[in-house]
């Protein structure tokens, strides 16, 4: 069923809290360095602010470790400033997320105010999904809204035990967590078909149940990145000094087993003779891999195939670069996906984490049908588990 959206909110005067997710890349310097979360929450803010409520927003960032000497460069204040730039409006900024500080800025917030609470995590409560920390949070504003996609699989104080403080007629998700369940809903119960999967990265063992379950829904799986080489060298093919996975080599090779011809490995790679930017490189003939040498990209005669299929496919799900992207030299199978992504007619989802990264940097993310914010959310999801920070909220 649907789930209750904000605009089934009445917001009119009322102080709405919006847990969203602006774990946003950093600069050196602590500035933002990648806007596009920020940006994606900008339908679900400005429909509060237009309809005349007023803001206050809960959000992450970074790993904070507890101690204010080393989590400084985790505070909110810079996200705050990029936020005011976005929405073109002044933004508050509290030094705390339920103390002195929030709380008067909270009780002196008009209509059409903006207030970011400081990093929800540098709060012990929140990562144990403590109660009473919730209704503290809770008691700062009048309803709740979950905009946070990349944090729905998480069962923090803010995603969960906060909505619980409210009735269910004030619990809402957002424009964004709206827009990610409806892809997500597309691709598992009514993909059209042929329905493909690309899968990236570096290790198979962050992907093995995400696999699993495509495999019985997808037509095609095509296998890139560091961990063509666990599968590989599973089928006894030389990999040269190419990244392994020795103890998943099993897992490999039962999913091979399994899925038959569904899951595609690269015929051709690109090989370097050092992993690193300025290395000699060649293109080799077949799978195999001399020795001495790193596999660093997928090759030519893969990258017109991988294209052809995904262009031609009814729905494609992307997770996960073809190599090492970041370095030019090894980006041309990665920029050839996300181009044949652009090109395709089907639903296109690229699930989040370096995939997303990627199709930003090739120019490509405003071509696909959806970006989605949340990597592990977006493989969990696929995996086929329900998130409680999404059972929280009603259905409309």
């Amino acid at each position: 069923m649907p789930k209750q959206t904000v605009r089934d909110l009445d917001v009119k005067g009322k102080k709405v809290l919006v847990r969203v997710d602006f774990n946003v890349p950093q600069t050196k310097d602590g500035e933002v360095a990648d806007d596009r979360r920020i940006r994606s929450a900008l339908p679900t803010l400005k429909d509060v602010l237009d309809r005349g409520g007023s803001l206050i927003l809960i959000s992450h960032l970074g790993r904070p470790k507890g101690d204010p000497t080393v989590d400084a460069p985790f505070k909110l204040d810079k996200v705050a400033a990029k936020l005011q730039d976005l929405l073109g409006k002044p933004v508050e900024k509290a030094d705390d997320t339920v103390g002195p500080s929030a709380q008067k800025l909270a009780a002196d917030l008009k209509p059409g105010g903006v207030l970011v609470l400081e990093n929800v995590r540098f709060n012990k409560g929140e990562k144990k999904g403590d109660p009473e920390f919730a209704k503290a949070l809770a008691s700062l504003g009048d309803a709740y809204v979950n905009d946070a996609f990349g944090t729905c699989h998480r069962d923090e104080a803010s995603m969960v035990a906060v909505p619980e403080q409210f009735p269910a007629e004030k619990r809402a998700i957002g424009f964004l967590v709206e827009k990610e369940l409806n892809i997500l809903d597309t691709l598992l119960k009514n993909p059209k078909h042929p329905y493909v999967a690309v899968m990236g990265g570096a290790k198979v063992s962050d992907k093995i149940l995400v696999m699993e379950s495509l495999l019985a829904q997808v037509d095609k799986l095509l296998v890139g990145g560091a961990m063509t080489y666990t599968f590989l060298k599973a089928k006894g093919i030389e990999i040269g000094k190419s990244r392994v996975e020795l103890d998943k080599l099993d897992v490999a090779k039962k999913l091979l087993e399994t899925a038959g011809d569904k899951i595609v490995l690269p015929v051709d790679h690109l090989i370097a003779d050092k992993p690193e930017a300025g290395a000699e490189t060649r293109a080799t003939e077949g799978q195999e891999i001399p020795e001495g040498w790193f596999g660093m990209d997928i090759g030519p005669k893969t990258i017109e195939e991988y294209s052809r299929i995904v262009r031609e496919a009814g729905a494609v799900v992307w997770n996960g670069p073809m190599g090492m992207f970041e370095v030019e030299a090894f980006a041309d199978g990665t920029k050839a996906v996300a181009l044949a992504m652009a090109e395709s007619s089907g639903v296109t989802a690229v699930g989040g984490g370096e995939s997303a990264e990627a199709i930003q940097k090739f120019g490509y993310a405003e071509k696909v049908s959806h970006v989605s914010t949340g990597g592990g959310a977006f493989l969990e999801s696929l995996e086929g588990k329900e998130f409680n920070s999404i059972k929280v909220i009603p259905d409309r």
